[in-house]
């Protein structure tokens, strides 16, 4: 189903990833479920030959089990990123429980993906409306707030994030963001501000490839940090770039969007 969706939408390779991997966390098994999940997404890799990569699953926030999966991934499946969801109960990526996970994540130059979520404390705040209709782009903002204003991203400058639908809301209200980075409190972690950190990251365009959220980010971020993403299967490639192309980027953009950024990342798909 996947590959005969991506050759519909015209795409060459998929970098696939364990949806709602925080149902796991703090589970005993979790460890082991990870392990299953990428040794699958790595015979994937095998099976059809440049179709997909993997971001690694990782039991997080078990620190010690996620440093373990880290190596396995990186030095056994040679895999191309792991997997983080933008929080784990009350504590997001930037929560300093998790340095070790990034010290090693920043030795390795590695790329760190991430995808949102209902946290407990929001579930079902309006009946009828789901997590993913509101929350799951408040919850990416938070995690973006939480690594910027914890000093996480400054900290760790060759860990590459990728934030998924465009940043949620956080380039709407990115005004907030920089004022806040301007007080005192946070000159130590922000010497060159927030704006400088938020525009080191880079922002996929799964279901956001509509013109409220494309105009927000392309004023806010470079092409350079813009990418190509679906949320298959509950949206296609098909439907993304038709949202691309319609809101009038040109030919350079598209292809920067599309395939240029994505390279520059992992260039072993050439």
């Amino acid at each position: 189903m996947a590959i005969e969706a991506m050759d519909q939408g015209g795409t060459a390779t998929a970098i696939t990833s364990v949806y709602y991997s925080s149902a796991l966390a703090g589970h005993p098994d979790a460890p082991r479920v990870a392990r299953a999940c990428n040794e699958y997404a790595a015979g994937l890799a095998r099976d059809y030959a440049g179709r997909f990569g993997h971001f690694a699953m990782l039991p997080m926030p078990d620190v010690d089990a996620s440093l373990e999966e880290i190596a396995y991934a990186f030095d056994v499946l040679k895999l191309d990123g792991v997997e983080m969801c933008t929080s784990y109960g009350r504590r997001w990526l930037g929560d300093d429980a998790l340095t070790p996970v990034f010290e090693e994540l920043n030795r390795r130059k590695a790329i760190v993906y991430t995808h949102p979520h209902e946290p407990a404390f929001v579930e079902n705040l309006i009946p009828g409306v789901p997590g993913s209709t509101i929350e799951f782009c408040t919850d990416t903002a938070r995690t973006i707030a939480s690594l910027v204003f914890s000093g996480t991203a400054s900290r760790f400058p060759e860990v590459r994030f990728i934030f998924s639908h465009g940043g949620g809301v956080m380039p709407f209200i990115v005004e907030r963001f920089i004022r806040l980075g301007q007080r005192k409190d946070f000159a130590a972690k922000l010497p060159r501000g927030a704006l400088v950190e938020l525009k080191k990251f880079y922002y996929e365009v799964a279901q956001a490839a509509h013109p409220g959220a494309l105009a927000a980010l392309t004023r806010l971020m470079p092409i350079s940090r813009i990418l190509f993403g679906t949320d298959f299967p509950y949206r296609s490639a098909v439907e993304i770039g038709k949202g691309l192309v319609k809101f009038g980027l040109d030919q350079r953009a598209l292809h920067a969007i599309n395939r240029g950024n994505a390279l520059k990342l992992f260039p072993h798909f050439a």
